[in-house]
């Protein structure tokens, strides 16, 4: 009997490898384009990224905020949700842990300080998509639109803070330098061969958070609940599921693990809160859930990916200035691409080749 659909196997695997291997596929042309060498690139690249040890931590570092967004966005898309508001509740969650940070960090010690900033991150970044949530459980309103629309406003949110936040006498959009209390600790502190990378413990919540997602959607009665309203709205509502609480609870845990992944980069490096410090992070956070099928593995190596092309890439046009940094945002949009809207392009190849060797092998 002939297969209709892909095994797990063919679609957890295979289906990314051979759109990731595409994608890289036409961004190696590109380069030779470009007049460069694919081959020689990619070995500056991997070298950058992934061999060299403070190369890695860079990588990790970028990661760290990739995992979270890539999470937030997975999350919602298990109840059937395509949630493109994670850059905007990546702003508002930085602007919560930056309130919470600037009236506390003078009175108290980190280990009071820096939970509470986390707090403050995910408790905005949560009511910033509350609201999406909300028209989408009550009144129809699709996520995609509101998320999206969302994005802006977060964006002209900030623009206007951040001139209140500016020191006296300091023309940066910024806000003032965190107090030392508000400083995540650097891991190089730990492991010295990091170098000044600024890899901090925010890498590890977020394996943490990686697995308490898997626990989450695969084994409790609430993941269930969740991903039977994402496969079909209608028979988990007969099945007794309330699909509005479903939906405004996953936005807001959504909403969440996308302001925490303002931490990184706020808490651990730049130690301000400085305008544009998402930098598409959120953006590519859907990629990851695209790429990584929604899966806490897929997702891990989904954010090291971008963090290579990141860290390498940056490494990568310092060597070649024949490869500008501007390509490497493209081979993300190719990344995008392949394995979001042509995510199925080889399906139909290979549920073919898996028919014929079956068979095959019953002949």
């Amino acid at each position: 009997m002939k297969k209709t659909e892909l095994p797990r196997w063919a679609t957890g695997f295979v289906l990314p490898v051979l759109n990731l291997m595409s994608a890289l596929l036409v961004a190696a042309l590109v380069i030779h384009l470009l007049g460069e060498s694919p081959s020689e690139s990619l070995r500056i690249l991997v070298d950058s990224a992934i061999l060299d040890p403070e190369g890695l931590a860079y990588t990790l570092f970028y990661a760290s905020t990739f995992i979270f967004a890539g999470l937030a966005v997975s999350i919602a898309m298990q109840a059937g949700l395509f949630n493109i508001g994670a850059e905007g509740q990546m702003y508002i969650g930085g602007l919560g842990l930056t309130w919470a940070v600037l009236a506390l960090d003078a009175h108290l010690p980190g280990i009071l300080m820096i939970p509470l900033a986390m707090i403050g991150a995910a408790v905005f970044g949560a009511l910033w998509a509350f609201i999406p949530g909300y028209l989408q459980a009550k009144r129809g309103s699709h996520v995609v639109v509101t998320t999206i629309m969302f994005n802006f406003i977060a964006a002209n949110v900030m623009n206007w803070l951040i001139l209140k936040l500016i020191p006296e006498g300091q023309q940066n959009p910024a806000s003032r330098v965190f107090a030392d209390s508000a400083a995540l600790p650097l891991l190089n502190k730990v492991l010295p061969v990091l170098g000044d990378a600024p890899l901090n413990i925010s890498f590890i919540l977020a394996i943490v958070a990686l697995v308490i997602y898997g626990v989450v959607v695969w084994r409790s009665s609430w993941g269930y609940q969740l991903r039977a309203t994402g496969l079909n709205a209608h028979a988990a509502h007969y099945a007794g599921v309330k699909i509005s609480r479903t939906i405004i609870v996953t936005m807001l845990v959504s909403g969440a693990l996308a302001g925490l992944g303002a931490v990184n980069s706020v808490m651990g490096s730049t130690h301000y809160l400085s305008l544009n410090f998402p930098a598409g992070a959120g953006f590519v956070g859907i990629a990851i859930a695209l790429m990584g099928r929604q899966h806490p593995v897929g997702i891990f190596l989904s954010s090291v990916l971008f963090g290579a092309l990141i860290q390498g890439g940056f490494d990568l046009s310092l060597e070649k200035p024949n490869i500008p940094q501007e390509t490497f945002i493209f081979i993300q949009g190719l990344i995008i691409l392949f394995c979001g809207a042509m995510e199925n392009f080889y399906a139909p190849a290979i549920l073919k080749l898996i028919n014929v060797t079956r068979t095959t092998k019953e002949a």
